[in-house]
């Protein structure tokens, strides 16, 4: 096909679950709930640590980090994915699709980096209590979570610019404008740009969780050497919510970026996104609070507020 005959595609369709109609409805309305709770779940973390001074500690700043993205990331996916995912022909522009994969690269690469950074934080608590105020001083704090913000438009950008620009087909085989299923209908050799993409997920993927696993080794050695029951719990008790997080945002993005592509993006593929698109961003406020005592008591306290005017 000629390069004019590329440039004539101008639209996708989204295939989504068009082969399944009878799961189609029970999808909308788990994605349209996994929406709401995400949504209303995120901003209540982010406005209990803008208006409690307990929670001004770096913790919960980076956590206020990932409220915040986490709500843009399930925005930028379930909306266009609500609005027309479910059409009898949902289709979306080449511009559109493009930038819905973008963004979503860039968010989840962002989300990455604040995981790694958590993990250091984590890790300054425990194992450098007396110097921890020092270490994750306030300007600290916002320099990591900068450099996480920062590095991830960066990197989005160079992937930008060697990706493919011409598509021989439209049939998109997934629910949302996912980029490893986009570019496999490119007309020109990808190897170069799956090149740079392997790179680049060896970067925002396998390093950071090298850096994590190798944290929480220290951590747990740091651990073992505290004497109290008590104390051995509440040091454990701060990390485990953030184990639970990486655990399910790894083991997803990793098994679809990290192995071998195949030609298509087959239906397992499509059920495995489903983990870090929807699931990943509405289990960190349910992670983050159920087992946080600080998280409940700022809540109780904003509600007396609430209920007391």
């Amino acid at each position: 096909m000629t390069e004019e005959n590329d440039t004539l595609v101008t639209e996708f369709i989204l295939v989504g679950l068009y082969h399944y109609p009878q799961a189609q409805t029970a999808f909308f309305w788990f994605v349209l709930i996994v929406y709401i709770v995400t949504f209303i779940g995120n901003s209540l973390i982010v406005m209990l640590i803008v208006v409690n001074r307990q929670l001004n500690t770096p913790m919960y700043f980076f956590l206020s980090n990932l409220s915040f993205l986490d709500i843009c990331y399930s925005s930028s996916t379930a909306l266009q994915l609500l609005g027309k995912g479910f059409a009898k022909k949902p289709t979306i522009s080449l511009s559109s699709c493009l930038a819905q994969g973008y963004v979503s690269i860039f968010l989840g690469i962002t989300e990455s980096l604040l995981l790694a950074v958590m993990a250091y934080d984590r890790f300054a608590a425990i194992c450098k209590p007396l110097q921890y105020s020092l270490i994750m001083n306030g300007k600290v704090c916002i320099h990591l979570a900068a450099f996480s913000w920062v590095s991830a438009f960066l990197l989005t950008v160079i992937r930008q610019l060697v990706q493919p620009k011409h598509f021989c087909g439209h049939v998109i085989n997934h629910f949302t404008c996912e980029l490893q299923a986009v570019f496999k209908l490119a007309c020109s050799d990808t190897s170069f740009s799956e090149l740079v993409n392997l790179v680049t997920a060896l970067l925002v993927l396998v390093a950071p969780f090298i850096f994590i696993v190798v944290t929480y080794v220290l951590i747990g050695q740091a651990v073992l050497r505290i004497r109290s029951a008590q104390g051995r719990n509440k040091a454990l008790s701060t990390c485990s919510s953030h184990l639970a997080a990486v655990s399910i945002f790894y083991g997803a993005t990793m098994f679809i970026y990290l192995r071998p592509q195949s030609k298509s993006f087959s239906d397992k593929d499509k059920l495995i996104s489903v983990f870090y698109v929807f699931i990943t961003p509405v289990l960190n406020p349910l992670i983050y609070s159920i087992r946080n005592k600080d998280v409940q008591g700022a809540l109780k306290r904003t509600i007396m507020r609430i209920v007391l005017c």
